[in-house]
């Protein structure tokens, strides 16, 4: 199953260099505890707090974020713990680096966590998807995660970030799929950009 490569090369170019120059903004809490709600399972109709596509109706990582009281504005406020939901890893990244640039950052965010689930791939008219995970038991805490990013296997939004908690299994994906390795605080608005994500 080889997917269309057009395009790939100019994406990861980007990410290439976004990573090798050093970009110094930074995703997430630095150190300290991060304590919050579980993760919940998004195959309930939830749709996405970016871009309101159902997540259960496509493939590939979602991810998940919980604000608490410091919920931003754009959320319904009967959204318990202030939860915010993606389709996409990509999605769940766009989300927050706007809220945190707005000074909303969540107490805790979890993406699928592909270390612990059978996972499987297959193809979408010519473009190598890998299979998405909603169960609760799947996700695992963004900082703990090693993403593959911009492989050959896409998600919802097209090119991905696919998590990881155990980074050897992160190297294998990479090695048979392509795709630069990032960790959590290394996904930055240009590897968003690089992975086709308007911000």
């Amino acid at each position: 199953m080889s997917p269309d490569q057009s395009g790939s090369l100019s994406r990861r170019t980007v990410l290439v260099s976004a990573v090798a120059g050093g970009i110094g903004a930074v995703a997430g809490c630095l150190d300290g505890d991060r304590d919050g709600p579980d993760p919940v399972s998004l195959d309930d109709g939830q749709a996405c707090d970016t871009c309101d596509m159902l997540i259960e109706m496509h493939p590939g990582p979602v991810g998940q974020a919980f604000y608490g009281d410091d919920a931003p504005r754009s959320l319904p406020d009967d959204r318990d713990d202030g939860a915010a939901w993606f389709c996409s890893s990509t999605c769940a990244y766009q989300f927050i680096l706007e809220e945190e640039e707005r000074g909303h950052e969540p107490a805790i965010s979890y993406g699928t966590d592909y270390s612990t689930v059978d996972y499987t791939l297959r193809d979408d008219n010519g473009v190598t998807v890998i299979s998405a995970h909603l169960e609760a038991d799947a996700f695992a805490d963004l900082h703990d995660l090693t993403f593959v990013a911009d492989s050959d296997a896409e998600g919802a939004m097209g090119g991905s970030l696919i998590g990881f908690s155990d980074p050897d299994d992160a190297e294998a994906f990479q090695s048979e799929h392509g795709g630069e390795l990032l960790a959590h605080d290394e996904v930055t608005r240009e590897v968003l950009t690089g992975l086709g994500m308007g911000m």
